[in-house]
């Protein structure tokens, strides 16, 4: 992991003085991008570089804008997640910009969204991470973006076990998702680094 840290690290652009830049780690679910959002927080603090994360999970919906809405489970993971708009106008387009972000964050438990403030310090590294990030609503707003390569097989076996039983689930809701997205927006194409994992 070190290593593909250096690796990384030696592609970033440069970071304006005073200013921000914003990293996108985008990848399928379980391929591997909080491990790696981890690893790039745990690189800036040792060397004393501001860095903030955010993680999309956290903004999703509440489940009954997302699930059994008479939409395809497809269309309901990919389309009624997030606000998709929303969140271009009210995060992406505002993270350079902005001094503090009101955010909907999600408790999965109480299935509800609570706003909450999350200051930016004026110069410093944001990194954001989850699936779908290159979706054409939000590509644009990082200033690099890594896709983490990982096949279906390695990432269910990520998974716990109960979920594994449930490969209706991953067939009608997250893998046609997923194939979605990789046939309209070609993510690999536009990533600017590219981990196998």
């Amino acid at each position: 992991m070190e290593e593909l840290i250096t690796q990384i690290m030696e592609r970033l652009p440069a970071i304006d003085s005073g200013g921000r830049l914003v990293i996108g780690i985008d990848g399928m679910s379980r391929s591997g991008k909080t491990t790696l959002t981890a690893k790039l927080a745990e690189h800036y603090k040792r060397e004393n570089i501001p860095a903030i994360s955010f993680h999309l999970d956290d903004l999703i919906v509440e489940r009954e804008r997302r699930y059994w809405t008479g939409e395809e489970e497809w269309y309901e993971y990919y389309q009624l997640q997030w606000e998709t708009d929303w969140l271009r106008d009210h995060f992406f387009k505002r993270l350079k910009i902005a001094d503090e972000l009101t955010l909907p964050f999600y408790d999965g438990e109480a299935d509800r969204r609570e706003n909450r403030k999350v200051a930016l310090p004026e110069s410093c590294i944001i990194i954001i991470e989850g699936v779908f990030l290159q979706r054409c609503e939000w590509r644009g707003y990082c200033d690099y973006v890594i896709y983490i390569d990982s096949s279906k097989q390695q990432r269910i076996e990520r998974e716990a076990a109960i979920v594994q039983q449930n490969l209706a689930k991953f067939e009608n809701r997250y893998w046609k998702a997923e194939n979605h997205y990789l046939r309209s927006q070609k993510p690999q194409s536009h990533a600017d680094f590219i981990v196998r994992n």
